[in-house]
C-alpha cells in the first residue's frame, strides 16, 4: 500500500497553528487515500502522544460517514507492543525507585549531615528521580557523570557531583525498566525490527513536537520507513529561513522559542525545517494574526526585524487583532468572573469554547463562577486527590501523628462527608459532633485531653461514651510514639481511615467509593507493595509523602454532566483540539510560562557537557501552545494584574505583543486599544453580576461592539438562562 512518494530523507508535514488539527489530519488521509479500497484506511498505522488525542481523532471519524477506522495508537504505549522484544523486562514501579532513591539519599544525610537537612530526603529523592529519567530518556548513561571534572567548578556544584554518585551506583543497580528509559530502550526495539523488515503499511506520528529524547527516537525511526511520515503540529511554515538559522543550539534565544523544539527535531533527523511541506493546503482562520503573533515571538537577537517586517504586516493590523479580546483584571476572581461570563455568552450562542491554561487554581475559580448559571464544563485536568473527600481524609489522619490533636482538629475530622459514612445513624453522629462541639470544647483547652473526653461522655449517657470510645479506639494507633516502618504506617493510617469512615456500629463506607476513593485506596496498595524499599520512617516523614503522593494525582470528576460547547484544557490537551473561541488564561511570568526551577544538581555548563538540552526548553514547549492558541478563529487574553500577595508581571508574550503593536504606528497603537478596550467593557459587564440591583432594566445601556452586548446580559447573564439544565439532562439521557 502506497501512500506517500519515494524520499531520500525524513518524510515530515507540518500544519499551521489555528488549524482544527484532528480534521486536517484526516482530510490529507483522505485526500492520499482518494480511490483506494475501503479498507486502505484500516492498514493506516496512527502514533498520537495522549489519550485525550486518540479520543478527539475518534470522535472526528465518527462525525462523519460510517467507515473502518486506522489503528490509532500512544507512543506511551510502545513497550507494551510485542514488537518491543521479548527481552524487554515487565516495567517497575515508579515509586518504588523513588522510596529507593530516598533511602540512599536519607543514609547519605545521616552520614553527612552537612549537605542538606534529613528531612528533605524525600524532595531530593524526587529532583533526582527526574534528573535520572531525562538522562535516560536523552541517552546520557549515568557514567557519564563521572567524566565531569569538579575541579573546574564552585565548590556547590563539587560537592553535588559528589552526591550524583547516587545515581551511578542505583543505575548499575537497576536496569532501566519504567519512565523515559523503557520508552527508549523500546524506541530502540522498534527501529531494529523495522530496519529488518520494514512494514508495508503506512505509519505516520502526528501531533507530537518530538522534546522527549525517547518519542525523538520512535519519530527518527518512523520518518525514515518507507511509507513512514511525521506530522508536526502548530508549526510555522512561513518563519524565514534566516530565523530558523537563529534557532540553532549555539545561538541565544533558541530554547525558549516556540518552534525550538522543531529545529532541535530537524537537526536530530537531517531535515531543513525552512523547507518542510504541508500536510495540506489548508488556510488558518487568521493568517494576518499568525503572521503578527510569529514575529513577536522571533528571538531576541532578531527583533531588530520589528520595524522592517512589521511595516509589511501594518496594513493588515486591524484585521490581525479584531477578533482579540485583551483583558487585565484587577484581581483572580475578577478574571475568573470575566472569563465565566465570556464562556456563558459561548454557550448560550452554541459556540465551541475552551479555556487554555495550565494554572489549576483559575481554573477551579471558572467552574465555580459558571455554577451560578448550572453550567458545567468538561475539565480535561479534574482534581489533585489530596483536594478530594478521601484525600482530605487521609490527609488529615496524617496531621494526627505530627502533634497534639486540637479541637479545630478533631472536629474538622469529625465534621468531614466520608467520617461514619457507614453508620445506620449518621443524624446521631452529626448531633453528638453538635454536643461535643458547644458543651465542652469550646472554651476549653487548646489540647484535647482523651481523659477528660471520656469523663464529658460518660456524663452525656451510653450514646455518648460509646461515641467517644470508637474515635479514641479509632485514632489511638496513629498517635504511637517512635519511628516504625513503612509498612507499619501503611497499614496503620488504612485501618484508621476504614474504622473513622465506618462509624460506630462498623458498617460498610464509603472511603473507598468512587473514582478518587479507588485511587486513594490503590496509592496505598501501591505503597504496602513497595513498603520493604523504604525502612523506618517518622511520623512527620510519612506526614509529608503522603501528602505529595496524594497531591500529584489528578482525578477525573465523577460521572457529571457537562456541557457539550464549552471545556477547560491543559495547555497539552490544547494542542490537538480546537475551538472557535479559545480563551488564554493566566498569562502571567511564572504561572504562563512556568519558568524551571533551580537544578540543585547541574549547572547549565555541566548540562551541555552531559548533552542535556537546556531548562529553557519547557518555556518554549509553552510558548509553542501559546502560539497554537492564539491563532484560534476568536481569541480571549488574560491575566491578574495582581494575586494574593503583590503585583504580578505580565507574560514574556505578551509584553513581546504590546510592544511590537505600540511600535507600528497608528495601526498597531489603535489594534491594540482596540482590544483592551474589549476586555475593558467585558471586565464591567463581569462586575456587574454581583451587582444586579444596579441595573437599571429600564434604561439599557449599549456597548457599541459587536460581541458584548451590556442589555443582552444585563438580561440573560444575572439569572440562569431557562432550559438550560432541563437540555443538560437531555443530552445526558
Amino acid at each position: 500500500m502506497t501512500l506517500f512518494a519515494p524520499s531520500d530523507g525524513p518524510r515530515v508535514f507540518g500544519l499551521p497553528p489555528g488549524v482544527d488539527f484532528a480534521r486536517a489530519l484526516i482530510a490529507g488521509l483522505d485526500a492520499r487515500l482518494e480511490g483506494a479500497a475501503p479498507e486502505a484506511l484500516a492498514r493506516v498505522e496512527l502514533w498520537v502522544n495522549t489519550q485525550r488525542a486518540r479520543r478527539t481523532l475518534i470522535a472526528a471519524y465518527t462525525r462523519g460517514a460510517a467507515r473502518l477506522l486506522p489503528r490509532i495508537r500512544l507512543v506511551t504505549e510502545l513497550a507494551a507492543d510485542p514488537l518491543a522484544g521479548p527481552d524487554l523486562p515487565p516495567a517497575a514501579s515508579a515509586l518504588g525507585r523513588r522510596l529507593e532513591l530516598a533511602r540512599l539519599v536519607g543514609a547519605l544525610l545521616r552520614a553527612d549531615p552537612g549537605l542538606a537537612a534529613e528531612t528533605a530526603a524525600f524532595d531530593l529523592a524526587d529532583s533526582l528521580a527526574e534528573l535520572l529519567d531525562e538522562m535516560q530518556g536523552e541517552g546520557v548513561a549515568p557514567a557519564a557523570l563521572a567524566g565531569l571534572d569538579p575541579a573546574e567548578h564552585a565548590e556547590h556544584w563539587r560537592r553535588s557531583l559528589r552526591f550524583l554518585a547516587i545515581l551511578r551506583d542505583y543505575a548499575v543497580a537497576s536496569p532501566p525498566t519504567e519512565g523515559q528509559a523503557r520508552l527508549r530502550v523500546a524506541a530502540a526495539a522498534w527501529a531494529d525490527a523495522w530496519a529488518a523488515a520494514p512494514p508495508a503499511h503506512p505509519v505516520i506520528v502526528a501531533g507530537s513536537t518530538g522534546s522527549r529524547g525517547a518519542t525523538r527516537a520512535f519519530m527518527a525511526a518512523v520518518a525514515r520507513l518507507p511509507q513512514g511520515a511525521l506530522v508536526l503540529p502548530g508549526f510555522d511554515a512561513e518563519m524565514p529561513a534566516a530565523v530558523w538559522a537563529r534557532l540553532g543550539a549555539d545561538h541565544a534565544g533558541a530554547s525558549d522559542h516556540p518552534q525550538g523544539a522543531f529545529r532541535r527535531l530537524a537537526d536530530g533527523l537531517g531535515f531543513d525545517p525552512a523547507a518542510v511541506a504541508p500536510w495540506l493546503d489548508l488556510a488558518p482562520p487568521s493568517p494576518a494574526r499568525n503572521r503578527l503573533v510569529s514575529l513577536a515571538l522571533r528571538p531576541a537577537p532578531v527583533t531588530d526585524q520589528w520595524r522592517a517586517a512589521g511595516a509589511v504586516l501594518a496594513p493588515g493590523l486591524g484585521a490581525a487583532m479584531a477578533e482579540v479580546v485583551w483583558i487585565e483584571a484587577d484581581s483572580p476572581r475578577a478574571e475568573a468572573r470575566a472569563l465565566a461570563l465570556r464562556l456563558r455568552q459561548a454557550a448560550e450562542d452554541g459556540v465551541r469554547a475552551a479555556l487554555v491554561t495550565p494554572d489549576r487554581e483559575l481554573a477551579r475559580r471558572v467552574t465555580a463562577e459558571l455554577a451560578r448559571w448550572r453550567l458545567r464544563p468538561d475539565d480535561s485536568a479534574g482534581r489533585p486527590l489530596a483536594l478530594t473527600p478521601p484525600g482530605v481524609l487521609l490527609c488529615r489522619l496524617a496531621d494526627l501523628a505530627t502533634g497534639p490533636l486540637t479541637p479545630e482538629g478533631l472536629l474538622a475530622l469529625l465534621k468531614h462527608p466520608l467520617t461514619s459514612s457507614g453508620a445506620a445513624d449518621r443524624r446521631g453522629h452529626r448531633d453528638l459532633t453538635a454536643r461535643l462541639e458547644t458543651r465542652h470544647l469550646r472554651g476549653g483547652s487548646p489540647e484535647i485531653d482523651w481523659t477528660a473526653l471520656a469523663a464529658w461522655a460518660a456524663a452525656e449517657g451510653p450514646d455518648a461514651a460509646a461515641w467517644i470510645a470508637w474515635i479514641t479506639g479509632a485514632l489511638a494507633p496513629l498517635q504511637a510514639a517512635g519511628p516504625a516502618t513503612l509498612a507499619v504506617r501503611v497499614a496503620r493510617h488504612r485501618a484508621a481511615a476504614e474504622a473513622v469512615a465506618a462509624g460506630v456500629t462498623g458498617g460498610p463506607h464509603a472511603l473507598w467509593h468512587l473514582e478518587a476513593g479507588a485511587q486513594a485506596g490503590a496509592l496505598l496498595d501501591a505503597l504496602a507493595a513497595e513498603a520493604p524499599a523504604f525502612g523506618p520512617i517518622g511520623a512527620r516523614d510519612w506526614h509529608a509523602l503522603l501528602a505529595a503522593l496524594l497531591a500529584a494525582r489528578d482525578v477525573p470528576e465523577d460521572a457529571v454532566v457537562t456541557h457539550p460547547t464549552i471545556a477547560i484544557w491543559g495547555t497539552l490537551e490544547a494542542r490537538v483540539q480546537s475551538a472557535d473561541l479559545v480563551l488564554l488564561g493566566g498569562l502571567n511570568e511564572g504561572v504562563w510560562p512556568r519558568l524551571p526551577g533551580p537544578d540543585p544538581w547541574l549547572s547549565r555548563r555541566l548540562r551541555r557537557e552531559l548533552g542535556l538540552p537546556s531548562p529553557e526548553r519547557v518555556i518554549g514547549l509553552a510558548a509553542h501552545d501559546f502560539q497554537q492558541a492564539m491563532a484560534a478563529p476568536r481569541v480571549v487574553l488574560s491575566r491578574a494584574t495582581r494575586d494574593a500577595e503583590a503585583p504580578t508581571v505580565p507574560s514574556r508574550w505578551l509584553l513581546r505583543l504590546e510592544n511590537l503593536l505600540s511600535g507600528l504606528g497608528p495601526e498597531g497603537e489603535a489594534a491594540l486599544r482596540s482590544a483592551r478596550a474589549r476586555g475593558a467593557a467585558l471586565l464591567a459587564v463581569a462586575a456587574r453580576l454581583d451587582r444586579p440591583e444596579a441595573f437599571d432594566l429600564a434604561n439599557p445601556v449599549w456597548i457599541e461592539d459587536e460581541d458584548i452586548d451590556l442589555d443582552y446580559h444585563i438580561r440573560h447573564t444575572v439569572l440562569p438562562a431557562p432550559g438550560t439544565q432541563a437540555q443538560l439532562e437531555a443530552l445526558a439521557a
